[in-house]
């Protein structure tokens, strides 16, 4: 069974980096050739919100806002979402300037200039990414230094085409039906100025669904699932796959691999004989 937890579907834009797909695929596409596989093979699909779980007996039960459902193994795979900037417009401008996967869209942007928002690994992996694609790279972060691994620190300082704005935020999107701009707000002084760019790439974190599960299962700091290569929880029978785990590499080939790993620990813990 799948059903969704409320969150936003992860899959969007075209991706490059999913093996077998010459000229790439969307991610809508291939999120349903993935159902329709599923589906020659037996699964069924269910479309609803999860309203209240309970998996501490051996019989788990999911309540959805159409039905009760009773399994002896559930595989937790809801995700993450981007976090958002949370300024005016952003919301209507996702996919006309405003991204928050460079991976995903950054080819769109070649010999164009792009500004890349956050400090940490995600925003410097971006910026880095992104400085081989595109003319200019402005990384915008509030701090005068990155949060980044010191790996990222030498090549993107040496990068010529990539321009640090910091101690700064973004307070507003520069719009002409699409993103021509942003507004850029110095935290030091209190001035404010505008950066020409083509696009935006918000790379400030993301925040895994599991809200929804009310701590039935170990959350780590962060709000993800505390769950290793093995996709095992603390709680027997539920495995918890994809963005929603703890994991040092998120992408949709490491999310297949989970996928086919939970498969193999369920199937192996009924085996066992559950009752």
């Amino acid at each position: 069974e799948r059903m969704s937890a409320g969150g936003q579907m992860a899959l969007t834009g075209d991706i490059d980096n999913y093996p077998g797909f010459d000229e790439g695929i969307d991610g809508f596409t291939l999120g349903m050739k993935m159902q329709q596989g599923a589906e020659r093979f037996g699964a069924r699909t269910r479309y609803a919100e999860i309203t209240g779980i309970d998996l501490a007996d051996k019989i788990k039960r999911v309540k959805t806002s159409s039905e009760e459902l009773l399994a002896k193994t559930v595989v937790i795979a809801t995700g993450a979402n981007p976090r958002e900037l949370g300024i005016s417009n952003e919301q209507r401008l996702i996919g006309r300037g405003v991204h928050y996967c460079a991976h995903c869209d950054g080819r769109f942007y070649k010999d164009k200039t792009v500004v890349v928002v956050g400090g940490g690994n995600s925003a410097a992996a971006d910026a880095l990414y992104l400085s081989r694609l595109v003319k200019k790279v402005y990384l915008v972060h509030r701090r005068d230094t990155l949060k980044a691994t010191k790996i990222y620190h030498e090549p993107l300082f040496q990068a010529e085409n990539v321009e640090f704005v910091w101690n700064s935020v973004v307070e507003k999107f520069i719009t002409e039906n699409k993103v021509v701009g942003v507004k850029v707000k110095n935290l030091v002084d209190g001035k404010s100025n505008e950066i020409a760019c083509d696009g935006a790439f918000i790379s400030i974190g993301r925040m895994p669904v599991t809200a929804f599960l009310n701590n039935a299962v170990e959350i780590d700091k962060n709000g993800y699932i505390v769950a290793d290569e093995s996709t095992k929880t603390d709680i027997d029978g539920v495995y918890a796959v994809g963005d929603v785990r703890t994991k040092p590499f998120r992408q949709i080939a490491t999310a297949v691999a989970d996928g086919a790993m939970a498969a193999h620990m369920a199937e192996s813990y009924l085996s066992e004989g559950v009752e």
